[in-house]
């Protein structure tokens, strides 16, 4: 991948665009070029919004999210039923129910799923820590908010055996979540109607 004539610094630039989701080889020649053209509208904060970011964001202890303290301040608010938690695929799941206002609970994030093809297994995600919740907490209903997809259900399924003998009924995502549907990409309301009409798992 070639910049033209602009030298090592834009090469290296483009190719830190490149790795980013959603941004191929031409996507991030187009975002540096914009970026360099608006270097000090743009392209100055976001260097410094991105040290201060890496510097000051970390993960939650608690439930995985990312903030800059831990515990977060979803798990800190003194509004949040503790006793009922959401276990979602990634923090953008989290970001997800958080934006359709469809949750008051807490969170938990396992950071992916199974995935035997991917090679993602149970000690590779966050799922240790969720039993712990469940069995040393006051937890009555665990939520299921998982992706519509094979692996997603399959990691559910896993939860599920887990959880047995916690004490804490477990649900699941229902009307509204199309089978191979990513939180991410839903919609706020749809969000919203599948948490009210959540079921037993």
């Amino acid at each position: 991948m070639q910049s033209g004539n602009g030298g090592p610094e834009i090469d290296t630039l483009i190719k830190l665009l490149a790795k980013l989701p959603g941004l191929g080889p031409r996507s991030a020649r187009r975002a540096a070029l914009d970026l360099i053209k608006k270097r000090e509208a743009l392209m100055r904060p976001l260097s410094r919004a991105l040290l201060d970011a890496a510097d000051k964001i970390a993960d939650c202890a608690i439930c995985g999210n990312l903030d800059v303290g831990s515990p977060c301040h979803i798990c800190t608010a003194p509004g949040r039923d503790q006793s009922t938690i959401c276990v979602v695929q990634d923090v953008g799941d989290l970001w997800a129910m958080e934006r359709a206002g469809a949750f008051r609970g807490t969170y938990h994030v396992l950071g992916g799923t199974l995935s035997a093809i991917d090679g993602v297994r149970p000690e590779d995600l966050n799922i240790e820590g969720l039993v712990r919740r469940a069995t040393e907490g006051n937890v009555a209903e665990i939520v299921l908010a998982m992706n519509a997809t094979i692996d997603g259900q399959t990691t559910a399924h896993y939860i599920t055996d887990q959880l047995k003998g916690s004490g804490a009924s477990i649900s699941r995502l229902a009307h509204g979540v199309p089978v191979g549907g990513e939180l991410d990409y839903l919609d706020d309301g749809t969000i919203t109607a599948a948490m009210k009409s959540r079921r037993p798992f």
